[in-house]
């Protein structure tokens, strides 16, 4: 790769702002994991049944939800992720 003056990047696996993001992407997909199993244990939030398209709306809409709570502390575990990591 190439940096944005015209030399090569850098690569550093150990950068912490990596580490950080990974960690929360990690606990997005872990809340998204969490949220999907509850829809699909009940058939449906608030015991409705869903069609294909609404189904879709609602997986989308979790997804959307997960990165947002990861992004603002979450369940605190990409911290705790990301200290693991670093060390």
């Amino acid at each position: 790769m190439i940096d944005a003056i015209g030399g090569p990047a850098v690569h550093t696996p150990d950068d912490p702002a990596k580490v950080k993001d990974a960690a929360k992407q990690f606990e997005a997909l872990l809340i998204g994991q969490m949220m999907k199993s509850m829809h699909d244990a009940d058939g449906g939030w608030l015991g409705t049944g869903d069609d294909q398209s609404s189904s879709s709306a609602m997986e989308y809409g979790q997804e959307i939800f997960a990165q947002s709570m990861a992004q603002n502390g979450g369940l605190g575990l990409a911290n705790l992720v990301a200290k693991g990591l670093q060390k």
